[in-house]
């Protein structure tokens, strides 16, 4: 009997409804955790899109989410403190965030706002 690998865990992809431009969180799986693609605008209208994908992430202590920022055009104080609260979160369940890929406008607001202190910033793609 040949035996297969197991099968990875799906893409799961959240949206924010009925917004014009809202935000997408794709997640999938790799070795130190999940891998979570954000698409669009984190504000006020979509924040709870992010708190959604981060909690379903950040459901096994330990892990590592790793948060694509190379598609989100925007982010809010909305969207800034939800991932500082996130980070929170996270390191009391012994995980923690990183960001990859912050495009120039979100990359302002974390230093701004001294935030680039609370996460790992990647230059480069995820894994």
């Amino acid at each position: 009997m040949t035996r297969h690998p197991p099968r990875p865990p799906p893409v799961v992809s959240v949206t924010a409804p009925d917004q014009p431009v809202g935000l997408t969180a794709r997640a999938r799986p790799w070795a130190r955790g999940t891998v979570l693609a954000l698409y669009g605008e984190l504000d006020l209208d979509s924040v709870a899109v992010l708190r959604e994908a981060l909690d379903r992430a950040l459901a096994t202590p330990g892990t590592v989410v790793l948060i694509d920022c190379g598609d989100l055009a925007f982010c809010d104080s909305t969207g800034l403190s939800e991932l500082l609260d996130a980070a929170v979160r996270a390191w009391r369940h012994g995980s923690r965030i990183e960001l990859a890929r912050p495009r120039p406008i979100v990359r302002r607001v974390l230093e701004l706002t001294g935030a680039t202190d609370a996460f790992t910033l990647r230059d480069g793609p995820p894994p």
